[in-house]
């Protein structure tokens, strides 16, 4: 009887701990431009004329950079994100727009 129990125990412990292996495989458009990278996300159509530039508030402090306003792509159409001010990520940094060009939009970045 305690053969079995430890058996059973053995074999109980062995399937519950064991390593899972999962693999993935995707298909399709390759994802979004990360840091200027990449392919883009791919669209039907340009993003819409921006609007006039309006009052911009004087920068928060130093450090900072204003990031003006722009399309991306939200759900298969465009939405506005309106400028803001935003903190150097690092020493040297300047923000490069997203941009639209041969049918994808590539998302802006930061750049030395």
């Amino acid at each position: 009887m305690k053969t079995k129990l430890l058996a059973l125990f053995l074999l109980a412990g062995s399937t519950m701990f064991a390593a899972h292996v999962v693999v993935g495989v995707g298909v399709g458009v390759p994802g979004p431009a990360y840091y200027g990278y990449g392919y883009g996300y791919a669209m039907p159509y340009a993003p819409p004329v921006l609007p006039p530039a309006g009052y911009i508030a004087p920068a928060p402090g130093p450090g900072y950079a204003y990031v003006g306003g722009y399309y991306y792509p939200y759900g298969g159409r465009y939405a506005y994100r309106p400028g803001y001010w935003a903190r150097l990520p690092y020493a040297g940094a300047y923000w490069v727009g997203p941009r639209y060009y041969g049918g994808r939009y590539y998302r802006g970045y930061w750049r030395r």
